[in-house]
């Protein structure tokens, strides 16, 4: 292998992430015991090397420009990979530690993952979670995230994909609403009825209405004066206000279900799920930290999952 990075250059990098997270280069050099002046040097060592500028400087303030962001979020993964190397090497990887970034739906988020946290940060104190909630695909490369969950695996041979869970969808409304309007029966019924809608970030429709019976799972692209878009939880407030019917996930509505603020409708043929889906880059060497929040996971929510899967099959539809 040839070399391409000699010492000189990898302090360089050390300093510029310095730089980067203290916004300052009196502070880096501070951290680093050095002066303003090597820290200066360095980047500007890094800025010829890349021939791209790192950061904007005035006299008062620096700030990374878009291209200076994007390099710090990848080396500063790289940098916390060697130390990750170095802990396993000597014996020391018992220990994960360093920034972990994960970007999460925002009802999955709330529901499910984010309760999770401070079990995780228990057990590996020296953790720390950035959690990014969006409905909105991201980059890994370009945005420096170790971990997503999406509800589809994505055609990227370079990602690996683990299923968390198949979550059962359910319609409900307010107990005024269906006092006013009637209960539907039949998917038919739904012309009939008040039904608010949800965008699709990826596309900009409408999410059509699924429902499963003995012959398939069906798509229904259903109407409404009630449109939402950004975060699925607007179209939950919305049915729990009287606004009409809303299909969502059962997670998000068990409370409102169990304490009477909603109620299910239609549950004779809405038996369909939509997977939840833990990606993260492929790679011999993945950093311990990353490796102990994954397992974390699946040993919470997998587990859960089946656990719902075996009750769900002892009670009668």
């Amino acid at each position: 292998m040839q070399r391409k990075f000699g010492d000189l250059l990898l302090g360089s990098i050390e300093l510029f992430c310095l730089a980067a997270e203290q916004g300052s280069f009196t502070l880096a050099a501070n951290a680093a015991s050095v002066t303003p002046a090597a820290v200066s040097r360095s980047v500007a060592r890094l800025e010829e090397r890349l021939g791209v500028r790192l950061f904007v400087r005035t006299t008062r303030q620096i700030r990374l420009t878009d291209s200076g962001q994007r390099y710090f979020e990848q080396c500063r993964e790289a940098l916390s990979q060697l130390v990750d190397a170095e802990r396993e090497a000597t014996g020391q990887q018992s220990t994960p530690a360093g920034v972990l970034r994960i970007s999460m739906p925002t009802p999955y988020g709330h529901y499910r993952v984010l309760p999770l946290l401070p079990a995780f940060r228990a057990r590996y104190p020296e953790v720390r979670v950035e959690a990014h909630l969006s409905n909105r695909n991201i980059d890994f490369a370009e945005e420096g995230y170790d971990l997503a969950i999406r509800g589809r695996a994505p055609d990227d041979s370079n990602l690996v994909a683990r299923k968390l869970e198949d979550a059962e969808l359910a319609v409900v409304a307010a107990p005024a609403y269906l006092a006013n309007a009637g209960v539907p029966q039949t998917v038919e019924d739904l012309r009939s009825h008040e039904c608010i809608q949800f965008e699709r970030p990826s596309s900009g429709r409408n999410i059509a209405w699924t429902f499963e019976d003995e012959t398939g799972e069906t798509d229904i692209a259903t109407e409404g004066g009630y449109g939402t878009s950004g975060d699925v939880l607007a179209g939950v407030t919305l049915a729990r206000s009287g606004a009409g019917l809303f299909q969502t996930y059962r997670f998000i509505v068990e409370a409102d279900l169990r304490e009477g603020r909603l109620v299910e409708v239609l549950s004779n043929c809405v038996r369909s799920t939509r997977p939840f889906i833990l990606l993260y880059p492929h790679g011999r060497y993945l950093s311990s930290r990353v490796r102990v929040f994954v397992d974390f996971l699946v040993e919470h929510l997998v587990q859960s999952q089946r656990k719902r899967s075996r009750e769900a099959r002892r009670k009668p539809r």
